[in-house]
């Protein structure tokens, strides 16, 4: 009897465990945060130019190790080839193509590295991947043009590549923490910033060989706040360069200007002397012709319409191509013929790719529904992107430029979407301040049923101006919040992106009344709605959205709880931030108080009595985390219900597997206090 009682159970035991998986399985297909942190996330590709290879980065994340892992991948342009290229566990990025694509450039930090290099892996014949640099200081926003790869590198001026190496070695070291700065910008999102090493691009032979200085013989440093690839651009025959530098001595509030030097020489001219507001993007055409460049007009108004520009090399002379398009083109290439540009193009809540015509600025969409990335050419006709909207993660597309068909070049996350239960969500428009139309996306939960009625999860997006596309998010995913038994919403109140200049700019300097008064309305709106429970109402945002609920919180209103992520809470202490919000333009608070006594949150303290969430993070210098401390003193000081929660290791955004899934469930359990979720 007892050897049947034992083999019955390991009859059963497999049995019994497939059964519970099965379980485990079924009680949870919704887009949970756990299940989120499954998705492999795909990121922008590149591609050689006949669009025989196209490489990609794929970051997977380890949970239980809290860690991320981001791979090199190849794909085919007919979708049938999807293989890796560098190993597990190696850091990659920036994948670069060689001018006959026959080699692929990255940066790597591999096997004794102290910092990233570039390596070189071969594409036609079979080798490893060899490093080509030796930079102490690391390499980054790298470009491959003719015979030379060229690179960026922070370094300390007058210092040997020698001597540099045995100051970050003695940095590393030393035992005293200190920073010192006698100048701005001290720190940047998160990180600080040493005022003793610069930005400057470097290049180096393909072949190997000395690293050559590009901008350091010009005297001129590119941005000291944030550099990258997009920092500057190379002619095609390797005879000039085109960089952003400052353009005046005041390093507060920098002039970043167009600066276009012959290589080797020791003096660059400024092309864009007369522009007060950045000059950005500087892109050499294929032909060797022309630069292009975005432009905005207004100095400290980060969402000026960005306009496409041309400069004519020979002529020394500039046109705007889109005068008449109210929409910024920032995110674009040239075409192979240099007669036209692609671009992606935040369009009413939807980025979408366009062409536009280089000789008199026409322009005509390519795409029209979900949301496309910064396009790489593949071929004459044919753009790779990213692809992606609030149903699903980024996926790798090739997109014809004629009609616009879409083709889909890999298959990540198909299986594990298969098995996810998704709500819907569509697009609805009402009226809002001055009695003009906003926009705003509605999410539904699964198996959502119009008769009954949900509670309502209100989203407010920071910026203040950047829109809510259609577009898949880690950080605040409506339909994850959906699935917990609400409905929620991303209004595109006054402010956002995409929907013109004048929109963008209405609510400047008085953030408060157009958009407050647009969270109103939409609250208002989902008040009417049958399917809505008015009295299970809670609403939330971050940053810019942090401040508009810090208003809320001032105000009266129908949720019964908020959450308020990173807020700039109080417009003075702002000022200790790497950006401050309205000095530029209108002036420091102390030339015009009135501005910031009218829409500092923290003067309508009085008023708070919601029970508020606070969630900060100590590396967050766009808002400093000292603004998340004194709100949540000052709830507790009225003996509002509140509760703090502080990441002594996140910045502005939770980034941490383990730190997001904390942050959700918290967010969660905040909001289902105040307000049951599901149907009823």
């Amino acid at each position: 009897m007892r050897k049947l009682q034992l083999l019955l159970l390991f009859v059963l035991l497999p049995v019994m465990a497939f059964a519970t998986y099965a379980a485990t399985n079924t009680e949870d297909k919704s887009l949970s945060i756990e299940r989120m942190w499954q998705l492999e996330r795909i990121g922008s590709p590149t591609a050689s130019a006949d669009g025989k290879f196209i490489v990609a980065p794929v970051t997977r994340f380890d949970v239980k190790a809290d860690q991320g892992h981001t791979r090199l991948w190849l794909f085919s342009a007919d979708g049938k080839q999807q293989r890796p290229l560098t190993a597990d566990g190696m850091r990659a990025s920036e994948a670069t193509f060689s001018p006959d694509g026959k080699t692929l450039a990255f940066i790597s930090q591999r096997h004794k590295d102290d910092a990233g290099q570039i390596y070189l892996l071969p594409l036609t014949t079979p080798g490893e991947a060899q490093r080509l640099t030796e930079v102490p200081t690391g390499v980054y926003g790298i470009k491959w043009v003719g015979e030379h790869l060229y690179f960026i590198s922070r370094v300390w001026p007058g210092k040997t590549w020698e001597e540099m190496a045995t100051q970050l070695k003695a940095n590393k070291d030393k035992k005293m923490s200190a920073w010192q700065w006698n100048a701005l910008p001290y720190s940047h999102f998160d990180h600080w910033i040493d005022e003793n090493r610069q930005a400057h691009v470097f290049r180096i032979a393909a072949k190997g060989g000395e690293v050559q200085p590009v901008t350091q013989p010009l005297g001129l440093e590119l941005p000291r706040s944030s550099q990258s690839a997009g920092s500057y651009d190379i002619h095609p025959q390797e005879r000039y360069i085109a960089f952003n530098a400052n353009g005046s001595s005041n390093t507060v509030d920098p002039k970043i200007d167009i600066f276009l030097a012959a290589i080797g020489s020791d003096k660059a001219d400024n092309i864009t002397p007369d522009n007060q507001a950045p000059d950005s993007n500087p892109t050499f055409s294929p032909d060797g012709k022309s630069l292009a460049f975005s432009r905005q007009r207004i100095h400290g108004f980060y969402a000026d319409t960005a306009r496409l520009m041309v400069y004519d090399l020979a002529a020394k002379t500039t046109r705007e191509l889109t005068t008449n398009w109210d929409r910024s083109v920032n995110n674009f290439i040239w075409s192979a013929d240099s007669r036209g540009f692609y671009a992606s193009v935040d369009d009413a809540a939807t980025s979408r790719l366009y062409h536009i015509e280089a000789r008199n600025g026409k322009h005509r969409a390519i795409t029209k529904d979900t949301s496309f990335g910064s396009p790489a050419l593949a071929g004459n006709n044919t753009l790779v992107t990213t692809n992606e909207s609030f149903l699903y993660p980024a996926r790798l597309v090739a997109v014809d430029t004629r009609n616009g068909k879409t083709s889909r070049l890999d298959s990540f996350n198909d299986e594990l979407l298969a098995q996810t239960e998704l709500g819907t969500y569509e697009s609805v428009t009402y009226k809002g301040a001055d009695g003009n139309d906003i926009q705003m996306w509605v999410h539904y939960p699964a198996g959502f049923d119009k008769s009954k009625k949900y509670p309502l999860f209100l989203l407010i997006h920071g910026g203040p101006h950047n829109a809510i596309g259609d577009s898949f998010s880690y950080r605040w995913n409506a339909q994850t919040f959906a699935s917990w038994g609400y409905v929620t919403a991303w209004p595109n109140f006054h402010g956002s992106s995409g929907f013109g200049q004048d929109f963008a700019d209405a609510i400047n300097p008085d953030w408060r009344t157009k958009p407050l008064a647009d969270i109103q309305a939409a609250t208002a709106w989902f008040q009417n709605q049958p399917w809505i429970d008015s009295d299970r109402m809670v609403a939330g945002g971050a940053s810019y959205g942090g401040y508009l609920t810090s208003i809320l919180l001032g105000t009266e209103h129908p949720f019964k709880a908020l959450l308020i992520h990173a807020a700039v809470y109080n417009m003075y202490s702002q000022m200790s931030a790497d950006f401050a919000v309205h000095s530029t333009r209108f002036g420091n608070y102390w030339d015009n108080p009135e501005i910031y006594k009218s829409i500092s949150p923290h003067y309508f303290a009085g008023n708070f009595n919601t029970p508020t969430l606070v969630i900060h993070g100590q590396l967050d210098y766009r808002v400093p985390v000292g603004q998340g401390f004194e709100l949540f003193r000052t709830l507790q000081s009225r003996g509002v219900e509140s509760r703090m929660i502080y990441f002594p290791d996140e910045n502005h955004w939770i980034l941490k597997p383990n730190n997001s899934i904390y942050w959700y469930n918290q967010v969660k359990d905040w909001m289902i206090r105040f307000a049951e979720p599901g149907a009823r």
